[in-house]
């Protein structure tokens, strides 16, 4: 029978390669959605090894420093709040076609419930 050891890996490796994290290895995404966030994770992940290891482009840099403005900042809160006012829009949209739905619902419920008895000659007194 074998015996079996178990080793501990060493804190540091002894090559010259730059220190990575450890990153779990990610599943497959099975919707688009779950795949385009992962790649842009993957893309941000590579950016930021980039950054910490000074080997970024200058559109990498230009781009991050982009994000962090004030202004970038306030365009996104923009459209958030367009985003909320376009599905406040909808929704009172729909409540309006549930009210038109309701009227018209009433409107014949009381005309086959109450139906006029008025005279044939055509005058009402």
């Amino acid at each position: 029978m074998r015996e079996i050891t178990t080793q501990k890996p060493s804190a540091r490796r002894a090559s010259s390669a730059p220190y990575k994290p450890y990153k779990p290895a990610r599943n497959v995404a099975t919707t688009t959605e779950a795949r385009e966030s992962q790649l842009m994770a993957l893309a941000y992940d590579l950016a930021e090894d980039q950054l910490r290891n000074k080997t970024a482009s200058a559109q990498v840099i230009t781009h991050f420093l982009k994000l962090a403005t004030e202004k970038e900042r306030l365009e996104r809160e923009k459209l958030e709040n367009e985003n909320q006012l376009l599905i406040a829009k909808k929704k009172s949209i729909e409540a309006a076609d549930r009210m038109e739905a309701l009227y018209a619902n009433a409107l014949a419920v009381f005309s086959s419930k109450y139906e006029w008895q008025g005279d044939d000659t055509g005058s009402e007194v």
